[in-house]
């Protein structure tokens, strides 16, 4: 079963607003967005989305789905480029930590207008690795 659009897209704005928040308060503030990424992946399952299903007004398969797989390896590229945030500010070296709070921004900001670079990147890494499986098949 999938995940509802919505609940996706109130996630991404959950991870956007916290990095701009971020910004214009203390680098700390990701350890929100990135305690809650810790904590779907270990559980599979997402808190910020449970608070967003109270608020859908119809039953979730009305919506469109979105691939659970797909948000999940979305969400660990999220969480490691958060952690990696963090571990940059914790180090101060506060260039590096903006570059990958920023990536993250960027990635969820363009997720909600429409294009999943998490998607295009694990499209890439399934071809990828078929055409290196066919290739040892032909040897």
């Amino acid at each position: 079963m999938g995940i509802p659009k919505p609940l996706v897209q109130f996630n991404q704005a959950f991870i956007v607003a916290s990095v701009v928040l971020s910004f214009f308060t203390t680098t700390w503030v990701l350890l929100v967005p990135f305690i809650v990424g810790v904590i779907t992946l270990l559980t599979k399952q997402n808190p910020i989305m449970k608070v967003g299903k109270q608020f859908l007004r119809k039953e979730a398969s009305f919506y469109p789905l979105e691939d659970r797989d797909q948000q999940l390896f979305n969400q660990w590229i999220a969480t490691s480029c958060l952690g990696l945030s963090l571990l940059f500010f914790m180090v101060n070296l506060p260039v590096v930590s903006a570059a990958f709070s920023i990536m993250v921004l960027i990635a969820a900001g363009v997720a909600l207008m429409g294009y999943c670079i998490g998607c295009t990147i694990r499209y890439r890494y399934m071809m990828w690795k078929y055409k290196r499986k066919k290739q040892k098949q032909a040897a």
